[in-house]
């Protein structure tokens, strides 16, 4: 372990070459974290490219494991998501048990938060459309949890780091004004560059907002055994439940 990550390495394995996600997340990890990551390289951001993907998956969580890393972090809900709530679990547990190291998926810790806010009912918004928004709500379905709709944004899968917050804003506050009683807002997706819009969103329509990036930094604080609270990015890193 270098003395730079005096309290511990994460291993990321980042579904995309595209810039924005990675930087976040470091940025808002407290100090003494180190970051490992590799990439997979989606780019069509199909259902059929997402289930062809577990063996890339698979060659790049032996690779983190090779370097000894404390905890693994596949990124991507899709990717996951597909192979359904129970799926997923099996196909983690089983990495698990290979490599005797925690492994955590993008949909683990969004679900996991979503329960440490005492969540019900969500609205969740994508920037996907068609059928596989309806595989995002089966997940959450199958989670425990009222899905009252899952609204995708139309955009290209190479063009969603394009969209605006406030594009993004906009589509959301709509959604949620068009879907009475969700209890919070899930962001599916960290592909869009809209932390900028978590603590609005939150303090215009009063409920939590569930964005991939601050999800993962709080689900890996907590494996760590660290609470550092970060202001600005919703109740989430604020609170840190």
């Amino acid at each position: 372990m270098s003395y730079t990550s005096w309290r511990g390495v994460i291993g990321l394995i980042k579904p995309t070459h595209r810039p924005g996600s990675l930087e976040e997340f470091i940025r808002l990890l407290p100090e003494g974290i180190g970051v490992i990551p590799l990439f997979v390289g989606f780019q069509r951001g199909s259902e059929d490219e997402f289930r062809e993907a577990l063996r890339a998956y698979e060659k790049r969580v032996d690779e983190l494991a090779e370097l000894g890393v404390d905890m693994i972090h596949p990124e991507g809900a899709p990717p996951f998501m597909v192979h359904g709530y129970k799926g997923e679990q099996e196909i983690v547990r089983a990495w698990e048990k290979k490599h005797e190291i925690p492994i955590v998926t993008a949909g683990m810790t969004q679900v996991e938060a979503l329960r440490a806010l005492k969540i019900k009912k969500i609205l969740g918004v994508t920037y996907f459309t068609g059928k596989i928004n309806d595989t995002f709500t089966r997940y959450f379905v199958d989670a425990g949890f009222e899905v009252l709709a899952m609204e995708g944004i139309p955009v290209a899968f190479e063009d969603v780091g394009r969209l605006s917050s406030q594009e993004v804003y906009a589509h959301t506050r709509k959604a949620f004004l068009q879907h009475a009683g969700a209890d919070a807002i899930y962001m599916l997706g960290s592909g869009w560059r809209t932390l900028d819009i978590i603590h609005l969103l939150e303090e215009d329509l009063q409920v939590p907002v569930i964005h991939p990036v601050p999800a993962r930094v709080w689900a890996v604080q907590k494996r760590l055994h660290v609470r550092q609270p970060v202001k600005g990015y919703g109740r989430l890193l604020e609170e840190m439940p």
